[in-house]
């Protein structure tokens, strides 16, 4: 992992709160991070970003090998969690910014619950939004969060996740493929006009 440093600070700890939902996203309550992911998890507010370029291409992201869940799998372009008090769109904006350096308008896709076992050492139990933009600006990814990042074409991406799925976490093959199924959300695939 990556040490911190002014341009790679420390944005995510196992101490920080998040929000606790019932099935229909209701705030329940709060736990930290590191309960909320013991276990079997403790369903919670989420978040995923699909980041596309100009050309129609996918931003992902391998996870840093420091993370406790699918350390050095690939992700989609950024995913994290709400904080108490903050709306998703400051919730987005902060951590694309955090995690990316970049700014971007977000378009609200969907919203989904998933639940995934990582080797008797935590799960995920979220109740996930998912968004997806176009952002032509540079990369330029928080060591301490990010192992490597790369861009690639959608039919790449339906063919590496075929060929090695065990690579990819389980959030980005499921939004993938609601992604890919759903022909008012594979819209947002198309590169835009003149890209």
């Amino acid at each position: 992992m990556a040490d911190a440093s002014p341009r790679h600070p420390t944005v995510s700890s196992e101490a920080e709160q998040l929000i606790l939902v019932d099935a229909d996203d209701r705030a329940i309550g709060h736990a930290s991070k590191a309960a909320a992911h013991d276990g079997h998890g403790q369903r919670h507010r989420a978040f995923s970003l699909f980041i596309f370029n100009g050309y129609g291409e996918l931003l992902l992201q391998q996870r840093s090998r420091g993370k406790r869940l699918w350390p050095g799998y690939w992700a989609n372009s950024c995913c994290s969690h709400p904080h108490q008090g903050e709306s998703m769109e400051q919730a987005t904006e902060r951590r694309l910014q955090q995690e990316l350096g970049m700014r971007c308008p977000l378009r609200y896709l969907f919203k989904f619950e998933y639940q995934a076992d990582y080797r008797g050492l935590g799960a995920e139990h979220e109740l996930c939004w998912v968004y997806a933009g176009t952002c032509t600006q540079p990369v330029h990814a928080n060591a301490t969060e990010v192992e490597a990042w790369r861009f690639v074409a959608p039919a790449a991406l339906d063919r590496e996740i075929a060929r090695c799925p065990e690579h990819f976490t389980p959030w980005l093959k499921l939004e993938w493929a609601q992604l890919r199924r759903d022909p008012a959300l594979s819209a947002c695939l198309s590169p835009p006009a003149g890209g």
